[in-house]
């Protein structure tokens, strides 16, 4: 039997090279209880090298600095793959529905697709969504006045916040920079995750779009704990264990094809 040293340091290899682990699978490797690997995981997480969840532990990418992209930047990211998820998430919006469309190029090939629906209200706090939107006759847009980022295209700020009290809508399509099992939803920009709590507050529905390149990414302010999540629409790229996690607790997840 291996040492307590010899399987940690073998645990955190396995972890390093899958990007994530399960208890009972490294019970059964090493032959021991699953007792003695959540002590194993325990020890490392407190290292700050990995962070546990359902059943199990991923490569904690925390310390990993992820830049903000400018807009323009960001659009020239996965277009393909964003422009599926885009359609699959229009797919979800209905005649009369009522919805928020968070900024963000995710987001903006939702607009896209609109362009048939019917008595639809839109609320938006993008700029480039806003216009995406003008041609869609069918489409009321409620644009979300406040302070201009021009790095992302969005209006933040009190005035956006309080102009959300007055309303309440169906369903809410969100864009985030990170997404962490344990750590929950983030976005680089303090006032940006401000703005969209308080939109998670006026909606029935919580739609996480996001491309699986945001999965396991821990950006600086939280927007929401997953569990609140009602669907994520992202590709199937999206790591096994995320895409578990995610299923166990009770989140809808919609694969689109990458092909």
């Amino acid at each position: 039997m291996k040492s307590t040293s010899e399987r940690r340091e073998q645990t955190l290899a396995m972890i390093r090279k899958q990007g994530s682990v399960q208890v009972t699978d490294l019970a059964k490797w090493f032959d021991v209880s699953t007792v003695t690997i959540r002590n194993d995981l325990a020890f490392l997480e407190k290292q700050g090298i990995i962070t546990r969840a359902y059943g199990g532990a991923f490569l904690n990418e925390s310390n990993t600095a992820y830049p903000e992209h400018s807009f323009e930047d960001k659009s020239q990211l996965n277009p393909s793959v964003k422009s599926r998820i885009g359609k699959a998430a229009a797919e979800l919006i209905c005649d009369g529905d009522t919805i928020i469309l968070d900024s963000g190029t995710t987001t903006n090939y939702i607009a896209n697709c609109m362009s048939d629906l019917k008595e639809v209200i839109a609320m938006t706090n993008g700029l480039n969504i806003a216009n995406t939107l003008m041609p869609a006759q069918g489409v009321e847009v409620i644009m979300l006045g406040g302070h201009l980022r021009r790095k992302s295209m969005s209006f933040y700020g009190s005035q956006a916040e309080k102009t959300l009290e007055s309303y309440h809508f169906n369903k809410l399509f969100l864009g985030v920079d990170g997404f962490d099992l344990a750590k929950g939803i983030t976005t680089h920009n303090e006032y940006e995750a401000q703005l969209n709590r308080r939109m998670c507050d006026v909606a029935d529905e919580i739609i996480v779009v996001t491309d699986s390149s945001k999965f396991g990414r821990i950006s600086l302010h939280k927007i929401l704990e997953p569990g609140k999540v009602s669907k994520v629409i992202t590709d199937q790229a999206i790591p096994e264990f995320y895409l578990e996690g995610l299923q166990q607790t009770g989140i809808d997840v919609i694969l689109i094809n990458v092909d």
